[in-house]
């Protein structure tokens, strides 16, 4: 079974920086595509940043310039460094796992992942 484990997250202040890291386990291959989600109290859940299979990346408009995805396949873990980081940054931070999507042009559909993280909490003050 894959199991996501989230790391990083706190609190920071507006113009901070701060990374998330998502680790998987139960998979054999690291050649997968992890996505970035965050969700704020109130609002719908958003697609920030993906990594494909292929390493190709995209992000949305929102985030581009100051949020990188990349991944250590060695260590089969994602991160997300999170630069400039706004106040309506601020949500809760889940990582998604798919192994049927390689390269990446958008957020891939909710229901191509297979398995979340259980959330990591991104506050930055002002």
């Amino acid at each position: 079974q894959v199991q996501l484990v989230e790391s990083g997250g706190g609190s920071v202040q507006a113009g901070g920086s701060m990374r998330l890291s998502c680790t998987v386990s139960g998979y054999r291959y690291s050649t997968v595509c992890i996505t970035w989600f965050r969700q704020a109290p109130g609002k719908e859940r958003e697609g920030v940043a993906a990594i494909g299979g292929d390493d190709s990346t995209f992000y949305i408009a929102s985030v581009k310039g100051r949020f990188s995805v990349s991944r250590d396949n060695a260590k089969y873990t994602a991160h997300l460094d999170m630069n400039n980081l706004q106040p309506e940054d601020t949500a809760m931070y889940f990582c998604a796992f798919s192994s049927r999507v390689m390269n990446i042009q958008y957020i891939p559909p909710v229901n191509l992942f297979e398995a979340w993280g259980q959330g990591t909490q991104v506050t930055v003050s002002t």
